[in-house]
Order: structure tokens, then sequence, then C-alpha cells
């Protein structure tokens, strides 16, 4: 897939199917991340990829999902994620720009695994302190974000806003997000 499609294709999916994702993808999704750009180099994150069965529903019980979308936005039985990687930033290592550094890898996760198929949900609303005591994970890192992995079973679009930025589902469960216009957001050598 060509970078530009795969940037236009990606959109968060909140419906999975029960398939699993071979360890080995999720190693290159990581891989993704790890070659992203960081202020200074400093490369502040670790990653950790949970796709144990036993742990799948501990994590999902941390996370909120779609708060637009209500109810609907949380996926059911049967449609929950396989797998998640858990962002965490090691505290050991210092950064000038974390938040920075921690959106450049997430991004690059989120296109490598549009590119190979598979849907994703950056999420940010996570119950930090649980989700560390379910995961141990020591005291010198912190949970910075969790992105929400497999294969789609939903339809996400992207489509220009018509006076309203939240996104919404139609009658089809056809899951639709606007943006705003390139003409709204472009400006070229003065505003």
């Amino acid at each position: 897939m060509e970078t530009m499609e795969a940037i236009r294709k990606r959109r968060t999916i909140r419906r999975f199917l029960q398939k699993p994702i071979s360890f080995d993808i999720l190693k290159e999704l990581v891989d993704a991340a790890r070659l992203a750009p960081s202020g200074g180099n400093l490369q502040p994150w670790e990653f950790l990829v949970i796709d144990d069965k036993n742990l799948l529903e501990p994590v999902f019980s941390t996370l909120a999902w779609a708060a637009y979308l209500g109810q609907e936005g949380k996926p059911k039985e049967g449609e929950k994620p396989v797998a998640y990687i858990a962002v965490l930033h090691n505290k050991k290592m210092k950064s000038f720009t974390p938040q920075a550094d921690f959106g450049a890898a997430i991004e690059n996760i989120l296109l490598a695994a549009v590119d190979l198929g598979i849907g994703s949900c950056w999420i940010g609303s996570v119950q930090r302190e649980k989700l560390a005591e379910i995961l141990k994970i020591p005291a010198d890192y912190s949970i910075e974000y969790v992105v929400a992995l497999g294969y789609p079973a939903e339809t996400a679009i992207a489509e220009d806003e018509k006076g309203d930025l939240k996104y919404w589902r139609d009658k089809d469960g056809i899951h639709h997000v606007p943006k705003r216009r390139l003409e709204e957001v472009l400006h070229h050598n003065r505003i």
C-alpha cells in the first residue's frame, strides 16, 4: 500500500473479528513505532504487547470507548480487540517532547496496521493505575496510551464535515468520521 493510501484509509476501528494476530505482526508494529522521530532522538518509549487471552478482558475493563457514541461505541462480546500495545514512558529516559514522540510512534503503529489489514483504536482514556497493576508495570514506567488491535469487523469512512465534527454511525453500522475540508486548514504563505 502506498503511504497516502494508508493515510486516507486509516480510520479508528472499534469492532474486531476474533481472529488472532500473529506475534510476528505485532512485533512488526512495534518496530514501526520505534522508528518514529523523537525530539533529540531520546526515544522515551517502550511498548508492551498484550495478546494473552487471560489478559485481554482485564485490559479491556480499564479502557473507555467512543464518547460520542455512548454504549454503541464500546465493542460488544465477540467484537473486542484481540491484542493491545501499551505505550509506556520509561521515566529514566528524559525527553524534550514526550507527547510528540508518543504521537509519532503511535501514528506509525496505526499506519503499519492498516497496511497489514489490521484495525486499530488509539485510546487515551485509560484507568492507568488499575492497568499498571494488572500488567505489573514497574513504578519507573507510566502508561501513556493503549492501542487496541484486531482485524476489522466494521467499516469506517472519512468524509468532509457538514457543520459538525462528531463522528457517528448510520443505520447500517457504517462509522462516519467528519474531517475539516482541506480548503479550511490549508494556508499558503500567509493566513
